[in-house]
């Protein structure tokens, strides 16, 4: 039997009331009191952060202060990311079973590809670029991500519809090395927009609802059905905002750690994106873990293995860490869209300037 998805518009929310309400619909889900949802929903001006990343590092905040920029963190991790009214977001909250039983990774690919499908039904090439990006000709035209929380799987993708890079750059610290990698000069070569590509043919947002609706129908083998919000995902949505998700202290949870002698740091990038790590150390000869900080865009799932496997290595000894790490991930039933257990023990074992940290 096909698969029932509801389906719900949430229309044009500040940011960090959208975040919540994405917690919301899993905790809502996993709890059986929300169906499989597909979701759209669109920001105002805002910096999105990821789960991981250091806010400091990733976000111009006294440009984004002066404009009236919102900044937030995800529950997803990933890079920082740049929304306005001219992007449309659009996620998805199922059972893990509902699409078989298959890996986050496998998973990223047949969603990327449905999109995918469903945007070429506007006329644009759309073709699904691994890790989770969706371009056009080498441009990302929409970027995806995503994490299980015990059996329900929560995936978002962000579509460019009518905005300008410039935008993003201004609001944005965007790497030099990440644009170097891929042969660039600027993020504006990076990204492509659906105007960018179908000028005054763009449609209207219901035709490209419509669209991505159809794609995700049919490469996931599911039937959309419109539906409502709940008042119950509604009223946890608030909660979750005033108590968590909406507060200054949740969007700076991960900044920049103060250095100093007693503090190591280095950076491993690989092919799911860059692992970045702080180790402060303790005991008499310094050769001792006090505590870990491990930023960075990669995906994780669940998010709080990054959390668990921080409080692991309190304690261990610096020769010991890339055999802790090992350790770690071999107890840990982990998913990963993106970095490997091998990436954190490189960027690990590069702060304490253990064996070959050649990315």
């Amino acid at each position: 039997m096909t698969a029932r998805f509801r389906v719900i518009d949430t229309g044009l929310r500040q940011g960090r009331a959208n975040i919540a309400f994405d917690q919301a619909m899993i905790e809502a889900h996993k709890a059986g009191h929300i169906p499989d949802t597909i979701r759209f929903l669109r920001f105002p001006p805002t910096a999105l952060v990821g789960r991981h990343q250091a806010l400091g590092r990733e976000v111009r905040l006294d440009y984004c202060r002066r404009r009236g920029i919102g900044v937030a963190r995800r529950i997803t991790g990933g890079g920082a990311i740049y929304f306005d009214p001219g992007q449309l977001g659009w996620e998805l909250v199922f059972r893990r079973a509902a699409l078989g039983p298959t890996g986050l990774a496998d998973l990223a690919r047949i969603i990327c590809e449905a999109a995918a499908s469903g945007l070429g039904r506007l006329g644009v090439a759309a073709r699904y670029r691994p890790r989770n990006d969706i371009e056009v000709d080498g441009r990302k035209l929409c970027g995806t991500g995503g994490f299980f929380d015990g059996d329900t799987l929560f995936y978002q993708g962000t579509l460019l519809i009518d905005t300008d890079p410039a935008d993003m750059v201004a609001a944005l610290k965007v790497p030099r090395e990440k644009l170097a990698k891929r042969g660039l000069d600027s993020a504006e070569q990076r990204v492509v927009s659906l105007k960018d590509l179908l000028g005054d043919r763009l449609p209207g947002l219901p035709a490209i609802r419509d669209a991505l609706l159809a794609g995700l129908a049919e490469g996931l083998g599911i039937e959309p059905v419109a539906g409502d919000i709940t008042e119950a995902e509604e009223a946890l949505a608030r909660k979750l905002h005033d108590q968590e998700i909406g507060t200054d202290a949740f969007v700076a949870e991960i900044d920049e750690p103060g250095g100093g002698d007693d503090t190591l740091s280095a950076s491993h990038t690989g092919a799911g994106g860059t692992i970045t790590v702080s180790v402060r150390l303790e005991g008499p000869a310094k050769d001792r873990v006090r505590e870990v900080l491990i930023t960075g865009d990669f995906f994780v799932a669940p998010p709080r293995t990054v959390f668990d496997l921080e409080a692991s290595l309190r304690g261990v000894r610096l020769k010991d860490l890339g055999a802790a790490v090992d350790s770690f991930f071999a107890d840990t039933p982990v998913d990963l869209l993106s970095a490997a257990p091998a990436d954190f023990r490189a960027a690990l074992e590069a702060a304490a300037g253990l064996g070959d940290t050649a990315p």
